[in-house]
């Protein structure tokens, strides 16, 4: 099994997560985009909050793949970790293979997803 196949696997059970979370959100009122749902509702409609949290997402992605090249690229120089170059895509950053990326997006998206999927429910 190739490590894009690993992935793919990996990613996908990310999907359904972040899917349910987010159908579990939407459900019980709170929009996980625009999480003050209450004042658009009455007629004041904010596209900043859907900016902010685009952009936190988005921050936090760059920053974790930043990560990823540093560190991955450091424990693959020094032998920590090998890859077999018959299982990878060739493709590199650094002397990391394309394909460790994919935990660090499975991350971003696997964190906020279990928190709506956790979130307390109001109480009535």
């Amino acid at each position: 099994m190739s490590y894009w196949a690993l992935n793919a696997i990996f990613l996908a059970v990310v999907v359904v997560v972040a899917v349910v979370g987010i159908v579990r959100a939407l459900r019980v009122g709170h929009d996980p985009v625009h999480p003050d749902a209450r004042r658009r509702a009455q007629g004041r409609t904010t596209h900043r909050t859907t900016g902010r949290t685009l952009g936190a997402f988005g921050i936090a992605l760059a920053l974790l793949l930043v990560l990823t090249a540093v560190f991955d690229n450091v424990m693959i120089g020094i032998g920590l970790v090998g890859y077999d170059p018959d299982l990878i895509s060739g493709a590199f950053i650094g002397i990391a293979p394309l394909e460790d990326f994919a935990y660090a997006i499975a991350a971003a998206v696997l964190l906020p997803s279990l928190w709506l999927l956790l979130e307390r429910r109001p109480r009535s």
